[in-house]
């Protein structure tokens, strides 16, 4: 078992950790460490959170009433089962890039929650000042996949920083942070963050949307490249971070059955990528 692999090129250094569920602990920039103490993690097989503990996708029921999940503050089944799992294979570690796989499928307790079986490829590259992360989905069993999973990457920020949005269809969330069916069109921005708060969800489409921030000499874009339609903007009160949240899925998909189905035999490919700059003349 691979503990720790790092990634690198002359400006960027990144680590994960195949072995807590191929968690992005640190991406340098030239020294200076871009990420929080919760670093970078993949959310599958469902991002952010789920309204209910029983869903239905394809004729197949899940219940969940049974089972130990994390749990947000409102008791809702949270960011999926594989934050932290150790069983990811590394198949492919050079310089620049690391490919590591998971077999879903091979794990009984994981399918209690999710019964659709699957492989899944991490694959992470350096080149220059960016990070690429590809991430694939393979239905390995006899039913169709619902594809929901997403990251949380927390990145470093001071709040005199700018924070960068397109053009974006905002869903409103209620008081559980699940959507509410209302939608507004915003347009694109570029505002000082200030003592401004976000938890808000949005449909970005998937054509290469940018969501990004810069301050403090330093520009960070993170790229919606493929297979991400929507996104989360996760800013608290005084946080001293924001999480840019590429997401395949909407909140709650899985219940309110709206996610892409994979195939038997068929798989999907999301791609997103992370580009660090020096403003002009710093």
């Amino acid at each position: 078992m691979v503990d720790a692999a790092t990634v690198s090129s002359d400006e960027l250094e990144a680590t994960f950790r195949p072995d807590r569920g191929m968690l992005g602990t640190s991406l340098r920039h030239r020294g200076e460490e871009l990420l929080g103490p919760e670093g970078l993690p993949f959310l599958a097989p469902w991002a952010n959170r789920l309204g209910d503990r029983r869903y239905a996708v394809d004729g197949v029921v899940v219940d969940l009433e049974r089972l130990d999940l994390p749990t947000d503050p409102n008791g809702l089944p949270i960011h999926g089962t594989l934050m932290h799992r150790p069983e990811w294979e590394v198949v492919r570690h050079e310089p620049a890039r690391l490919t590591a796989t998971f077999d879903f499928a091979a794990h009984d307790d994981l399918l209690a929650s999710f019964p659709f079986p699957h492989r899944l490829t991490i694959d992470v590259t350096v080149d220059g000042a960016t990070l690429g992360l590809a991430t694939t989905l393979e239905a390995t069993g006899d039913r169709r996949v619902p594809v929901s999973f997403g990251y949380h990457p927390y990145l470093r920020l001071h709040r005199t920083a700018r924070l960068r949005l397109p053009a974006r269809r905002h869903l409103r969330l209620d008081a559980r942070y699940l959507p509410t069916g209302d939608v507004d069109d915003e347009p694109a921005e570029d505002e000082p963050l200030g003592d401004s708060t976000f938890d808000d969800h949005y449909e970005v489409g998937d054509h290469g949307a940018a969501l990004g921030f810069t301050g403090e000499g330093r520009s960070v874009t993170l790229t919606l490249d493929e297979g991400y339609p929507y996104a989360q903007v996760f800013a608290p009160e005084g946080s001293d971070f924001v999480c840019l949240e590429p997401m395949t899925a909407p909140v709650n998909a899985l219940v309110d059955g709206t996610c892409f189905l994979v195939p038997p035999g068929d798989a999907l490919t999301a791609r997103f990528s992370l580009h660090v700059g020096r403003l002009p003349g710093l």
